[in-house]
């Protein structure tokens, strides 16, 4: 007679572990290409520049989602959906924003990048334990200085969308980053996860 047993079933923090690693790949993909698309067309305020400011707070909202629904037994859903709202009202603002130019483009970048900043390193936090967190939790640190900076440069005499595009792409290396850590995480031979 031969017994065969069944893998043991993924821990529900291994689950969501794999689930933020997938997701962080997508969104240093997604960053990497709208800041190459942004900074292409960052001195003045276009159609395609316009489409891209609304699109990626509205991403933003779409991975929150895809984030609340793997993490519900983590805990951090409602950072998530605090988030959500925020991204939200954020796509809402840049729409109008972009009519009144590049200085009114950074101040609700700005304000969007401070509250959403101070979200990522709650959730971040809180999720420590998951390991690969620790990018999260610089990251949204910088978003905090960062969408401070951009309110400052909305008065500047001549202000670019340049620096979202570079705002963009250090997130995403940040996500990059995490998801590279979380994967030691989910295999514990290939060092530590933190």
């Amino acid at each position: 007679m031969t017994t065969t047993t069944a893998p043991a079933p993924a821990s529900a923090p291994d689950v969501v572990a794999s689930a933020l690693r997938r997701l962080y790949f997508v969104r240093f993909g997604f960053a990497l290409l709208w800041a190459v698309a942004l900074f292409s067309t960052a001195s003045s305020i276009g159609p395609v520049s316009a489409t891209l400011l609304v699109i990626y707070p509205l991403f933003d909202v779409v991975a929150a989602v895809v984030d609340a629904r793997s993490s519900r037994a983590s805990g951090s859903a409602p950072g998530l959906y605090v988030n959500m709202a925020i991204s939200g009202l954020a796509a809402v603002g840049l729409a109008f924003a972009v009519a009144s130019g590049i200085p009114g483009v950074l101040r609700v970048w700005g304000a969007w990048a401070v509250t959403a900043g101070l979200v990522q390193l709650i959730v971040a936090v809180r999720r420590r334990e998951l390991g690969g967190q620790w990018a999260m939790i610089a990251s949204g640190g910088i978003s905090v200085l960062a969408g401070l900076s951009f309110l400052r440069q909305a008065g500047a005499p001549d202000p670019s969308l340049s620096s979202l595009a570079g705002y963009a792409l250090l997130g995403g290396i940040f996500f990059l980053v995490s998801a590279l850590r979380l994967r030691h995480n989910a295999n514990p031979s290939l060092g530590d996860g933190n």
